[in-house]
């Protein structure tokens, strides 16, 4: 077996799952996925590639976030305060990896570990994620991960709805900058802030999105953290990735 081939496996053992050998197209339900799609766009929240408002409110001032580049808009989120989340920070997550990436992966927020460490994905879930990239054969480095909300909310609970819109601005921002060619939705709270809909991560994997007013596909998947509490989802994990890597290529664009 060739020494690219027994890496991928190892990387996928690793992920818990004890066979993984590559699936074809129909085997995923790529095209009735693509049918499944279009039939759940249809239950999505109305509004939901509404554009994201570009300003947030510092000390009084109406600042464009829009027009920042990569070091103002980490200068910005470092200090912001724009929502609760401030107070109990120790340091903001903004971001991390390849700011050219053609992978975007985005998750709900930072635990204890990412707001000790300031990078997102860090820990046992960090290090779950990275297998499940580096099955597919993207290092970690390669693709771009962020989050919804750039500051830990206290007891690692949910994000609310008003703290997630205070970073949103911030998100897009990103993701125009990166100018992703798909976006990897980890999580519920990832997914349905993207897609303004309160549907389940069960209801939208294995079907493709488009993230806002743009053509970046959008993929759901479930969350590292959940995973390693239920391990029998892993599959379905793979089968997400597996789809979100078939779609760039139905878009002749590669797997990086």
């Amino acid at each position: 077996m060739p020494e690219e081939e027994n890496k991928r496996l190892s990387y996928l053992d690793a992920m818990g799952v004890q066979v993984w050998q590559a699936r074809s197209t129909r085997e995923v339900e790529v095209v009735e996925a693509a049918a499944g799609a279009r039939a759940h766009a249809a239950t999505l929240a109305p509004g939901a590639s509404a554009s994201v408002a570009p300003t947030v409110t510092e000390a009084g001032a109406d600042v464009d976030v829009s027009q920042l580049d990569w070091e103002a808009l980490r200068a910005r989120v470092q200090v912001c305060t724009q929502c609760e989340l401030h107070q109990g920070r120790t340091q903001a997550v903004f971001g991390v990896g390849n700011r050219n990436a053609t992978w975007m992966v985005i998750g709900e927020g930072p635990g204890v570990d990412e707001d000790r460490l300031g990078e997102p994905f860090v820990g046992r879930a960090g290090q779950l994620l990275n297998n499940m990239l580096l099955a597919i054969g993207l290092p970690r480095e390669q693709v771009y991960i962020a989050n919804i909300v750039k500051c830990r909310p206290p007891q690692n609970r949910d994000p609310r709805p008003e703290e997630a819109a205070s970073c949103a601005a911030y998100l897009a921002r990103q993701i125009a900058l990166v100018q992703p060619q798909i976006i990897v939705a980890v999580g519920r709270v990832a997914a349905q802030n993207l897609l303004n809909t309160e549907l389940s991560v069960g209801r939208l994997r294995g079907q493709r999105f488009s993230y806002d007013q743009s053509e970046i596909p959008v993929i759901v998947t479930y969350h590292p953290a959940y995973l390693l509490r239920s391990p029998k989802e892993k599959r379905r994990a793979w089968q997400d990735l597996l789809l979100a890597r078939e779609t760039l290529r139905g878009l002749g664009t590669g797997d990086s």
